[in-house]
């Protein structure tokens, strides 16, 4: 037993962190195999985990593909217990919620590493490409990974496709208004198949939409590029060495109809206008400079890892994974620019070893070095203005025995001990803000009731370091006014989950409750003088979240499947937010595959919200007292995509989201409001600011 959980835990960095429980079909998936090569392949051949004690989502490559992701948020957005919210019209910037928690308490993973800086998790998230993606797994609740303890929501693990044949894969589909997707995939394997290689590149776009017709999108234009090269090489029977390396560059243009930034910036003159629309009225026709609404983002991500696989023997193995990325983003927003350049340093050696047949013990050190500075032109011309540049230390030790108390229960019990140091290196901030040694245990436990029924129960705390503006709001915008800085203490959380799952012959279910409070939850709040202020909330806030997941095979070739969930956020929590997050949302699924065709489709709810529970306050006209409505109305959005096997390796297909067109443009307000103080801004959000698309591809293996 124990030698199956010593190679799938020693592979951690490149293969799955946990192979998950059962899910229905057409949901996030089990996946109770991995395919991998060489050194490991022998190890996994000599007893892979039949399944994990840690309950785990997965979307696999063939989800993906029905889904038509072409990024990890289109991937993971129908996840169980996953959420991605959109917090600005302009930028389109997306959050990945896990459990209800806000964005920047979920991590990404690549390989198992955590590649990404702080930044990394606000812009670009959806540029992540999916071409060259096995699949991905979302681990819920703090602790989720001995890795990563400040994933304080869980962790979102992106695994690379192993190569096992030499040749090309091409899927590509163009939509309606210019819109398209490119991913190619090519693969090369050795004679003597030690050596493994891969390159992918992906290229697409999305344009802009303007539902109302006033001269403001809605959604922004984005353009993406994509390039990863991966290669594992077994150097001997007893190592394998994992390289990778992979460059992102994503632009986002949003704001005025028929412009493109350097037009923007051209006529940039920091005279604002008398009026930005007619009346005063963000319902009708923009008439200020296009500079005054626009926000353009450019962002570009470096990464490079290696990781190195030794077995000193049958019962001890070890993985060192070394790794570095580089995050920069040039933007404007409305007038005010930023630059900054986000880069990461991370170590790690892991080590497994079988004490008997009860007891495995996974132990460690890691590092982390992150380092963020930024400049504004703009800004600098305040006095009110502090640089949000930082430095970010991390040192930890873990520990973990994975015990097999009874061929029935399994228990895996873990405790991180770090310390960290989080300094704002700017003028107006001496010393070192945050300098804690941090103790974060954790408990899974498996118990197998029978053939069919199995409980898992979670229990962890997490940690994380509150850093940026970024981060807690879309307060840059109004860093004209200056940034004041007020963080003094880790964010710190106790999460607690049970998950019980069902599989028969037909029928598959698992029931999921869990509940996070967080202490020292990071807020944007302001100073007196209006300044924008980064602080931390005096009270503990919770949430808790309950799902209920169901997939049933009609018959061999069809099967439909389900998920209600439900939120409930405390006072605290609430104030926290942004935007309004889903409190109900039901999803709905069918998988239809005879002969040469194959049908997905898949429906969403989300159910009504009270906005002033969040603190909705905007009007549609300036000096009008008449408030914007802060009801949310239920709303219904359904996918479908068609596939037709011209050949065994050709394949054609056509789809569309969001067929029944629901924005909340046209049924209900403009995203663009004047807040109370009389200034514009554009983050009126509670629902879909994306229509109806088409898009007809191929999907080709040479």
């Amino acid at each position: 037993m124990f030698r199956k959980t010593l190679l799938a835990t020693a592979l951690a960095a490149t293969v799955p962190a946990s192979l998950a429980n059962e899910t229905p079909s057409d949901q996030p998936i089990v996946m109770e195999e991995t395919v991998v090569v060489g050194v490991r392949q022998r190890l996994y051949e000599r007893g892979a985990l039949l399944d994990a004690i840690q309950k785990t989502e997965v979307v696999d490559e063939s989800l993906i593909k029905s889904l038509q992701a072409v990024n990890l948020t289109d991937a993971i957005e129908k996840s169980p217990g996953v959420r991605v919210s959109n917090e600005c019209s302009m930028c389109g910037v997306k959050r990945i919620m896990l459990n209800g928690m806000r964005g920047e308490h979920s991590t990404i993973l690549t390989d198992g590493v955590p590649l990404h800086t702080m930044m990394a998790g606000y812009y670009a998230v959806d540029a992540l490409a999916t071409t060259g993606v096995s699949r991905i797994e979302v681990a819920r609740g703090a602790g989720a990974s001995l890795l990563a303890p400040e994933a304080i929501g869980g962790t979102i693990n992106v695994i690379s496709k192993e190569v096992e044949e030499t040749g090309l894969n091409i899927n590509a589909s163009m939509e309606d208004n210019d819109s398209y997707f490119l991913g190619m995939m090519g693969g090369y394997v050795s004679d003597d198949e030690r050596t493994r290689t891969s390159l992918v590149i992906q290229d697409d776009k999305h344009h802009q939409m303007d539902n109302d017709d006033n001269g403001v999108s809605e959604a922004p234009l984005q353009e993406n590029t994509s390039y990863v090269v991966r290669l594992s090489h077994d150097l001997g029977e007893r190592d394998n060495v994992v390289l990778r390396t992979a460059y992102t560059d994503s632009s986002i243009f949003g704001g005025p109809q028929g412009y493109s930034i350097g037009s923007v910036l051209q006529g940039y003159d920091g005279v604002e206008s008398d009026h930005l629309f007619v009346n005063d009225d963000v319902r009708q026709q923009y008439i200020g400079k296009p500079w005054e609404t626009t926000e353009w983002i450019s962002t570009t991500r470096s990464e490079i890892s290696s990781s190195w696989l030794h077995e000193f023997s049958e019962s001890y193995n070890t993985l060192f994974t070394v790794a570095w990325s580089e995050h920069k983003q040039d933007s404007f927003y409305e007038g005010f620019d930023y630059t900054a350049t986000d880069t990461l340093n991370y170590f790690d050696l892991r080590n497994n070893l079988i004490l008997n047949d009860q007891h495995m013990l996974t132990f460690g050190v890691d590092l982390r070095d992150e380092s963020m500075r930024s400049d504004s032109v703009a800004g600098e011309e305040s006095d009110n203005y502090i640089e949000d540049s930082f430095d970010y230390q991390t040192t930890g030790l873990y520990i973990q025995d994975t015990w097999t108390v009874s061929p029935d229960l399994e228990v895996a019990l873990a405790i991180r001990v770090d310390n960290a140091k989080a300094d704002f290196v700017a003028e107006q901030k001496p010393g070192t803000e945050i300098d804690e040694t941090v103790v974060a245990p954790r408990i899974d436990l498996r118990y197998l009731h029978d053939d069919q029924w199995t409980s898992r129960v979670a229990l962890g705390r997490g940690y994380r370091a509150p850093l940026s503006f970024f981060e807690t709001d879309h307060g840059i915008l109004d860093a004209g006014d200056g940034f004041a800085i007020e963080i003094e203490n880790l964010e710190k959380s106790l999460s607690a989950t049970y998950a019980l799952s069902f599989e028969g012959e037909r029928l598959n279910s698992t029931l999921s409750l869990a509940f996070t409070e967080v202490d020292n939850l990071a807020a944007l709040s302001e100073t007196e003088d209006g300044v924008p202020l980064l602080t931390q909330m005096q009270e503990s806030a919770s949430v808790g979240a309950a799902d209920i997941t169901l997939g049933y095979a009609l018959t061999e070739n069809l099967s439909i499947g389900g998920t209600l969930e439900t939120y409930d956020y405390d006072d605290v929590f609430r104030e926290s937010f942004a935007i309004a997050p889903v409190e109900q949302r039901a999803l709905f699924n069918l998988d239809y595959k005879a002969d040469y065709w194959m049908l997905y489709a898949s429906a969403t709810w989300v159910g009504s919200r009270d906005l002033d529970e969040f603190g909705y306050e905007g009007f549609n006209q300036l000096g009008d007292s008449t408030l914007k409505s802060t009801s949310a109305d239920a709303y219904w959005t359904i996918d479908l995509k068609l596939t037709f096997d011209v050949t065994e390796n050709l394949s054609l297909y056509l789809g569309g989201n969001n067929l029944t067109d629901y924005t909340q443009v046209e049924e209900g307000e403009s995203p663009l409001f004047w807040d109370a103080s009389g200034a514009y801004d554009v983050a009126y959000i509670y629902g879909p600011l994306r229509g109806r698309e088409y898009y007809l591809g191929f999907d080709w293996n040479l």
